[in-house]
């Protein structure tokens, strides 16, 4: 198997069987053309789902606050599959989808802290909070219980630093609503 040692080997159990999740990058921007190739061309046996993950965003513009949906991983595709092998073989087929770009299996770690933000929806919700004597609350949204693994919260840019692993962090918008 080509590219073998890029391979680390996470998966979670569902009532249909074992299912991994793997990291596609793609060039810049081409990240929905990809996801298109990708469902078009492989099949049920090598590929399960495939999706972007998404993280809302407030952003302000035209004197409001606006809702924004944000790559959480750009240049980034997200491969669900219980057959990694042939989900690489698949891939490699079509130069379309592997040219250049490359497959990785997501940790464990990674993979968990993802599921439990996104849902089954693939998108990371807004969060909201207070700052009450320097320690963050977050009062609802998918941050709620995951105070512990804020690592910078930007108030201007509505946003939170959310800790996945040493040296790694994923963005996740937390609206501070109150500060004390």
């Amino acid at each position: 198997m080509k590219n073998i040692k890029n391979f680390r080997r996470v998966s979670y159990s569902t009532k249909e069987g074992i299912y991994i999740w793997y990291l596609l990058s793609c060039e810049k921007q081409n990240e929905q053309k990809i996801l298109s190739q990708c469902q078009k061309y492989l099949s049920g046996r090598g590929l399960k789902d495939a999706f972007i993950l998404t993280y809302d965003s407030l952003r302000r513009y035209e004197g409001a606050w606006h809702m924004e949906k944000k790559r959480l991983f750009p240049n980034n595709v997200v491969l669900e599959s219980d057959d990694g092998q042939r989900l690489l073989d698949e891939c490699e087929s079509y130069n379309d989808i592997i040219q250049q770009n490359s497959l990785r299996c997501m940790s464990g770690e990674e993979e968990g802290v993802l599921k439990l933000l996104c849902g089954k929806t693939h998108n990371v919700e807004m969060s909201r909070g207070i700052i009450c004597r320097g320690i963050t609350k977050v009062m609802e949204g998918p941050l709620k219980g995951m105070e512990d693994r804020i690592q910078k919260i930007d108030r201007h840019k509505r946003l939170a630093w959310i800790h996945v692993q040493s040296e790694y962090f994923i963005l996740a918008g937390l609206e501070i609503v109150e500060k004390g």
